[in-house]
């Protein structure tokens, strides 16, 4: 009876321990994850990837379903990093542009003609740039996990060629919702009209707005050419890094080893978002540009005399928006970029 006594009272005494550990970590049946662009763009498959891994790398314990088109915020691209913060999106694979309002480190990415090619990105966001980053992240209550990308942007037009800022003045181009943007544009002369990219493509086909910014990935996929874009200039002025992202209280939630399956599932996927949204876009591979032209687009490449136009047209922007930035990680930047190069 004794004994009997004493295992009753060590099995609840056990009972008690683990209690608050499982407590801790109730899983949701499911959990949704947001992205701007479906599954026919790089983007979209990368958070398709990053859900089929995860699915796989914990045994089915986490499900996750992709919720395209911002559909979670009603379209709206800048309400997303908030949506996140407060648990209505669960995961993300967004962009350093849409989140830039609310973290503004993030705006130093969109600086113009601050990261000139694939190797100086990569420089970023792999060194000490990118960890700087993520700390900002981590500080406004969302778990940061690892880097995607979107995409070099490139500027299209229905009236005619564009080789330099002149050639923009006046003419009205559909940008995202942040500010550095609208400053970018008016300071090549052109007018910038914010808006979500569910309203851009409506706008762009009625004539409301001559133009738009995005990368080649974008254009081809959203079959941009039909809507009146026939002329298309390789500046690429800025590339755009995507992050995958997951809400503080859902990452609490699960298991040391859930979230570390987590985190590799996302560092993977990125991996293969990565190389797929740079594919037919290299000097060994152009088969994207080739498919441009070949949708009757006039593709225009300005020489370095022609860009440095944009770039000493831009320079009073970048110099307002690293203090927005921080000096110090402008300067971090400049520092890796030029690392790179050598």
């Amino acid at each position: 009876m004794q004994k009997s006594l004493f295992a009753l009272a060590a099995a609840a005494a056990l009972t008690l321990s683990i209690t608050p550990a499982v407590a801790e970590q109730k899983y949701q049946p499911e959990y949704r994850l947001s992205t701007v662009l479906g599954t026919a763009f790089p983007w979209g498959k990368g958070g398709e990837r990053w859900a089929e891994l995860v699915k796989e790398k914990t045994q089915g314990r986490i499900n996750i379903k992709m919720y395209p088109g911002t559909s979670l915020v009603a379209g709206d691209q800048t309400r997303e990093f908030t949506a996140i913060r407060q648990g209505v999106i669960d995961l993300a694979v967004g962009s350093s542009i849409n989140w830039s309002p609310q973290v503004k480190e993030l705006n130093l990415f969109s600086l113009p003609f601050l990261v000139p090619d694939y190797r100086a990105t990569d420089a970023l966001t792999q060194g000490e740039t990118g960890k700087m980053i993520f700390k900002a992240i981590e500080k406004n209550g969302v778990v940061p996990l690892a880097w995607g990308e979107n995409g070099f942007r490139e500027i299209s037009n229905s009236k005619h060629e564009i080789k330099t800022p002149a050639d923009m003045k006046g003419m009205k181009f559909r940008v995202v919702g942040s500010p550095l943007f609208n400053d970018t544009f008016t300071a090549l002369g052109a007018n910038p009209t914010q808006m979500s990219w569910a309203d851009a493509q409506p706008a762009l086909a009625s004539g409301a707005v001559d133009g738009q910014e995005n990368p080649i990935s974008v254009f081809l996929g959203a079959k941009i050419s039909t809507v009146g874009q026939k002329y298309l200039t390789q500046w690429g002025y800025m590339n755009d890094p995507l992050i995958f992202v997951v809400n503080r209280r859902v990452w609490e939630s699960w298991s040391k080893a859930d979230q570390d399956a987590v985190r590799e599932a996302a560092i993977q996927a990125g991996k293969e978002e990565i190389a797929l949204a740079r594919k037919g876009l290299t000097a060994t591979d152009n088969s994207l540009w080739k498919e441009v032209e070949a949708q009757n687009v006039k593709v225009t490449r300005p020489n370095a005399v022609e860009l440095e136009q944009f770039k000493k047209l831009t320079q009073p922007v970048r110099e307002k928006w690293a203090k927005t930035i921080g000096t110090d990680l402008v300067k971090k930047a400049e520092a890796e970029i030029a690392a790179s190069h050598k």
